[in-house]
């Protein structure tokens, strides 16, 4: 409740609660059609870049140029790795971590990286299932973020590692 109260007091923050939204997808879609609007662009050619930064939540003061920094997401499977800036094994018995501060940062025409990131889902719930809703999309997963990592796609894949907004305790 602090985070969309100090929204309403103080404007548009420079960081995102992403875990806060209901509906986590219409923001984003919002963010990408601000971005399409303001560089007079087709939405359908835009799609996210992600970066992931070493400032905490609440040292961020200011909003990007462009797209969106998010927070409060939990890591399934591995860790963020702070020194090697890429996913690594957890360590043992340790089952959510959190992750830190990811730039979503809209791009036109953007290649996606063949090699050298994992593409690491993002649910809200830790039921990865979901039904699909009216719109077509999941009800509980929200996007695919590359994340850097000098292991494989299946590596991660074995291991379930996925992004989750909600943690049920």
């Amino acid at each position: 409740m602090h985070f969309l109260q100090s929204w309403v007091d103080q404007g548009i923050p420079p960081c995102f609660w992403i875990s806060g939204f209901f509906f986590p997808q219409a923001f984003l879609t919002g963010t990408l059609q601000n971005f399409a609007r303001k560089h007079q662009i087709s939405i359908d050619t835009i799609s996210f870049g992600f970066e992931v930064v070493k400032e905490q939540h609440e040292d961020i003061k200011s909003r990007p140029e462009a797209g969106c920094f998010v927070y409060g997401l939990f890591m399934e499977g591995c860790k963020w790795g702070v020194q090697e800036h890429m996913l690594v094994e957890s360590r043992p018995k340790e089952l959510y971590t959190d992750m830190p501060v990811m730039w979503l940062r809209p791009e036109a025409n953007r290649q996606v990286p063949k090699s050298g990131v994992y593409d690491c889902p993002v649910y809200k719930t830790l039921t990865r299932a979901g039904t699909l809703s009216t719109t077509g999309h999941s009800t509980n997963f929200v996007l695919p973020v590359e994340l850097p990592s000098d292991k494989s796609q299946e590596h991660w894949v074995k291991r379930g590692v996925a992004l989750i907004c909600a943690l049920d305790y």
